[in-house]
């Protein structure tokens, strides 16, 4: 537990938030400490009812795009930007544990993925994550939302350093976007 929290530690002197820092920290004292509300394992917390930011309506995952001051980018049904992080090789994903904590993925919901507003379908899949669970990706980036990101359009992560490498929207055209 000291050299997780001695990470998070270090992730503080970044440009990190501290309400995503402090869900950080309370995911590796819920992890030390036990949890009685279900199981937490190596990826976090045991899938709930309540979906996340990034999730999608029941037998459909469905992407999006939104005009902001980035420009056209893509994001999740309900508004929530999507972010493609650089240190994913390929459609793997390396945003793990508290990462994904704080840049929860963009999970597919076990029906067919769906795109709308300009977003394209040659583009969406979804790839499996370490612990199985299913990830929506565009133009082979694994997909996640940003806990800094509280309300439909918000582009709070754009260009953040934060896990090992940096985190950029995407565009329609599944470009990462580089500014902002």
């Amino acid at each position: 537990m000291i050299r997780s929290l001695g990470s998070l530690r270090a992730l503080s002197r970044r440009r990190i938030p501290p309400a995503v820092l402090a869900a950080a920290i309370a995911v590796v004292a819920v992890t030390a400490c036990g949890y009685s509300g279900g199981r937490v394992g190596l990826y976090g917390p045991a899938p709930s009812s309540a979906p996340a930011a990034g999730a999608s309506p029941a037998g459909s995952s469905v992407l999006t795009v939104r005009h902001t001051a980035l420009g056209t980018i893509l994001t999740t049904s309900t508004g929530f930007t999507v972010y493609a992080f650089e240190a994913d090789k390929g459609t793997m994903s390396a945003c793990t544990g508290a990462c994904a904590v704080a840049w929860p993925p963009v999970t597919a919901s076990g029906g067919r993925i769906k795109v709308a507003g300009g977003a394209s379908m040659s583009l969406a899949a979804e790839t499996t994550r370490p612990g199985g669970a299913h990830q929506l990706t565009y133009a082979g980036h694994p997909l996640y939302t940003y806990a800094g990101d509280t309300s439909p359009g918000a582009t709070n992560g754009q260009g953040s350093e934060a896990f090992g490498a940096r985190w950029d929207v995407l565009t329609a055209a599944g470009q990462e976007v580089t500014g902002g």
